[in-house]
């Protein structure tokens, strides 16, 4: 087999054994701040690590997020010794009614009734759990839910997309398999071997991949998960070129140095194989959405938009790898929000290291 270079502009994943992103199919009170003194500036990956500082040693911990405006980052406290701690840290103190265990415990309850077609993730800039529900749910099904959330006595918020929650199955660059494509989410190195992270619904449905319809294979599937997380791999089986960078689909490439961690408000990008690339916001961390498949846990929740032929594509921050796209609703042209599993359990779970 010829030498072939398989960055992220040529690679993208998809199957019709899901409905999410895959190509060709379409299924799916704050109060006011408390400061002390002057926040210091940051950029949002110093703002990510002091977000770890500050939130594991302040006590009733009620999460954090980057203010891209101000380039400060912003951490919700309960107390006013919690604010003090805060503001002397460099961070800005905001104080809310609830903490972050205990939006958390209602976004699980609420999980445990899920229902499809449904996403549930805290905010922690309104210091609430958000549900949305997709078109999908209506009548009974939206009664019920309606009734779920009145009973969280003001601690959720329901909202309603027009979209439909769906996997995208169709670093950014194609990938082809029997009956699908998707894209390819970061090359990677597993046991000694180069490979590659995508989402789990796409490794799950297709065993082979090309870098074209009807191609000659140059990657198997291996481990995977999909629903309850959403993370694959495949190892390249042939002398295909694995650099470490996501395609811009402007000629040019994006460098990945190592695995990142999302940050709420921070502003991100994903590559795709169908829409290429698009900018937007993390909303949420660890949030939950219901696919007819099964719901997946521990997801990105942002506004970047993400179609069919999507699926696996890479979510990421100047040079650090963020997460893989999972699903979503909406779409490119009127706008839509997407679910991103993020990297670093991908790696954690497969074993798998980035270059």
């Amino acid at each position: 087999m010829r030498n072939r270079r398989i960055s992220k502009r040529n690679l993208a994943i998809a199957s019709t054994g899901v409905a999410a992103l895959v190509a060709g199919t379409l299924s799916l009170g704050t109060a006011n701040a408390s400061t002390t003194q002057s926040a210091d500036t940051l950029s949002a990956k110093s703002a990510s690590k002091l977000a770890d500082k500050i939130t594991s040693d302040v006590k009733g911990d009620a999460g954090a997020y980057y203010d891209a405006k101000t380039k400060k980052l912003v951490v919700n406290v309960v107390d006013k010794d919690a604010a003090d701690k805060v503001t002397s840290m460099g961070a800005e103190a905001k104080m809310v009614k609830h903490t972050l265990a205990q939006l958390n415990t209602v976004k699980d309850s609420l999980t445990k009734n899920d229902v499809v077609g449904t996403a549930r993730a805290v905010d922690v800039k309104t210091n609430k759990v958000v549900v949305t529900a997709d078109s999908t749910v209506k009548g009974k099904k939206l009664a019920n839910l309606k009734k779920q959330v009145k009973a969280q006595d003001g601690k959720v918020v329901l909202k309603q997309t027009e979209g439909k929650f769906t996997t995208k199955i169709a670093g950014g660059d194609a990938i082809w398999g029997d009956g699908g494509r998707c894209s390819l989410g970061f090359n990677v190195t597993l046991d000694g071997k180069p490979a590659f992270l995508t989402a789990g619904h796409c490794t799950t449905a297709i065993s082979s991949w090309s870098d074209s319809d009807g191609g000659e294979p140059i990657a198997e599937s291996g481990d995977g998960e999909f629903p309850g997380s959403d993370w694959g791999i495949a190892t390249y089986t042939g002398d295909t070129d694995h650099p470490s960078e996501v395609n811009l689909y402007d000629g040019g490439t994006q460098e990945i140095s190592g695995a990142g961690e999302a940050t709420v408000g921070q502003t991100v990008t994903r590559s795709g194989s169908t829409t290429q690339v698009h900018d937007g916001e993390v909303l949420a961390l660890d949030a939950s959405v219901s696919y007819p498949e099964g719901t997946v846990d521990g997801l990105i929740h942002t506004d970047v938009c993400a179609e069919p032929g999507d699926s696996g594509g890479s979510l990421f921050a100047d040079d650090q790898a963020l997460g893989m796209t999972s699903g979503g609703s909406g779409d490119c042209s009127g706008g839509g929000e997407t679910y991103f599993m993020p990297v670093g359990p991908a790696l954690d779970a497969s074993g798998a290291t980035l270059p």
